[in-house]
């Protein structure tokens, strides 16, 4: 039956790839996914699963497939479906040229910078070769197509969390939940790891507030610029207080004030993120953040008001899983190219669900990069190597069915029982 499976998802590999560029040059932002659910729903419909569940969490998409023999388990594939502010340089025909001019804080260029239009795209052709052996199927699929994984804009509910309060999973419950990550190891290795594959997360918000003057007489009013200075250059000194032993990054990305070149402003606000490999060490980091805020902000008498929001925890590979799972991933993608990797600092808020259910988070590779001496590096000749976030980010479409391989075989494995833990 694998080899029935694969050659179902060779027949979908350019229908997924027309999906991914389509979703690629037509991106939207979190919370805001109106067409890209359309798409996804749309596409759905017409495989005649038992149900298609919209408006979940925003533009969330659930497909339910109930298979034909009768079997227990409950099996949820999932993937991401919004977009980044970040101006498209991969290259490509298909790059994305759009600009979302309404989104809170805009103007922004919008991209695909992160590979969720492949993920998009492979889950549905992985729904194509489900559904067209459902009589085969034991048990159930659920396809989760989830919106706002990069953060909803501040004030707005959404992503995972709000997919959960929404009892997305309520009926049926997950036996195991099965997500991937495009990344840039070399094309069609898998990367996974026993242990906080992801780290914790929170974005941080820290509000500065002075009094506002003309600039020609700074005297006159409160300067909250250099506190935000010194808070910038404090938080380098953030990592010598923490233990060293597990790695941990406090990195403020937008600064936003209030003024213009010849006035002192009233307030500066810093927009960042608090990542840390090991969950435990999140409070301690956020106390010693805000005593920097707080402190420096009185050194220049202003005032600091610090928030943590939208706080995301690590995403857990617990050794079962891992172990249970490995012969499937060695099937699709041969035993010589599943590396383990390091952890990392990245976040997916995949781990509301894999945390709470159990399963599996993987790392899928679709660049040209390859690894020399135990160190990820360039392939020679090739696009080189651009992380997830970065205007250059790429893809390699051919890889895109191992993707839609891996969910395959993930979830046929599962209902038959031989990737599961007891």
């Amino acid at each position: 039956m694998h080899q029935e499976l694969d050659r179902r998802c060779a027949a979908v590999a350019e229908q997924v790839v027309a999906w991914r560029h389509h979703l690629h040059r037509h991106p939207e932002l979190s919370n805001r996914e109106t067409n890209t659910a359309r798409l996804i729903a749309d596409h759905l419909r017409t495989l005649g699963l038992d149900e298609v569940r919209t408006g979940i969490a925003g533009h969330g998409v659930v497909g339910v497939l109930r298979g034909g023999r009768p079997g227990d388990g409950v099996v949820a594939l999932r993937a991401d479906t919004d977009a980044l502010p970040v101006p498209d340089r991969c290259g490509e025909q298909f790059a994305s040229a759009a600009v979302d001019r309404d989104y809170p804080g805009g103007p922004f260029p919008v991209s695909h910078a992160c590979g969720h239009d492949c993920h998009t795209a492979m889950l549905l052709g992985a729904a194509t070769v489900l559904a067209g052996v459902r009589e085969q199927l034991a048990g159930t699929v659920l396809f989760v197509f989830q919106p706002a994984e990069e953060g909803p804009p501040v004030g707005e509910p959404g992503g995972a969390r709000e997919m959960l309060a929404q009892d997305a999973f309520a009926d049926p419950v997950p036996t195991m939940v099965f997500g991937m990550h495009v990344a840039p190891l070399p094309k069609g290795w898998l990367g996974y790891r026993v242990g906080n594959q992801f780290a914790a997360s929170c974005l941080v918000r820290i509000g500065l507030t002075g009094r506002q003057v003309h600039g020609s007489t700074p005297w006159q009013g409160v300067d909250p610029m250099p506190a935000a200075g010194a808070i910038l250059t404090g938080i380098g000194q953030l990592y010598r207080q923490v233990p060293a032993f597990d790695p941990v990054t406090v990195s403020i990305g937008h600064v936003e004030d209030v003024g213009r070149f010849n006035i002192i402003g009233e307030t500066v606000t810093l927009w960042g993120t608090v990542r840390c490999s090991v969950e435990s060490d999140m409070a301690e980091l956020q106390q010693r953040l805000t005593a920097l805020a707080e402190g420096s902000a009185a050194a220049y008498h202003c005032t600091a008001a610090v928030d943590f929001l939208q706080d995301v925890p690590a995403v857990h590979n617990t050794r079962e899983w891992v172990d249970a799972g490995l012969p499937t991933l060695h099937r699709v993608v041969g035993e010589d190219r599943t590396v383990v990797t390091d952890p990392v600092l990245g976040y997916d808020d995949v781990a509301e669900f894999v945390n709470r259910f159990g399963g599996l988070y993987v790392i899928l590779g679709v660049q040209d990069s390859e690894f020399r001496d135990g160190k990820l590096v360039p392939s020679a000749g090739g696009r080189g190597i651009a992380t997830n976030h970065n205007p250059g980010f790429y893809a390699d479409d051919d890889t895109l069915v191992t993707g839609v391989r891996l969910h395959v075989h993930a979830a046929w494995d599962h209902l038959d029982g031989s990737l599961t833990v007891r």
